[in-house]
């Protein structure tokens, strides 16, 4: 009888265990999709914005509707000359995901060579 009880809690322990990883690995995707989504949008909006892709239309919506092909929503975005910054978000499990990225012309960044 003491076999079984001891068997029966340690496949609680590894149960719980098992949950506990496969939650934060989903949160790891989910945090890497948010930035993949926002790598995307702020590249879109600076291609646009440099004039290597010609859309007529506002860059900053352009990165809105990339982001929601990934899921996620536009908090901001902001155009300084040829360099785009973007911020979205997304949810796990009722958690707000925030990811930022900058994207521009090569040696355009601050400190950029």
């Amino acid at each position: 009888m003491g076999g079984a009880a001891l068997a029966i809690g340690g496949l609680a322990i590894a149960g719980t265990l098992a949950f506990g990883a496969a939650a934060v690995g989903a949160a790891g995707a989910v945090s890497q999709r948010a930035a993949g989504a926002a790598d995307s949008a702020a590249l879109a909006a600076a291609d646009i914005t440099s004039g290597a892709v010609p859309v007529d239309g506002d860059a900053c919506a352009v990165a809105e509707r990339v982001a929601a092909a990934h899921g996620a929503t536009v908090d901001e975005c902001r155009i300084d000359g040829l360099i785009a910054t973007v911020r979205v978000t997304t949810v796990y499990a009722g958690v707000p995901v925030v990811a930022s990225a900058r994207a521009g012309p090569p040696g355009s960044a601050e400190g950029g060579g």
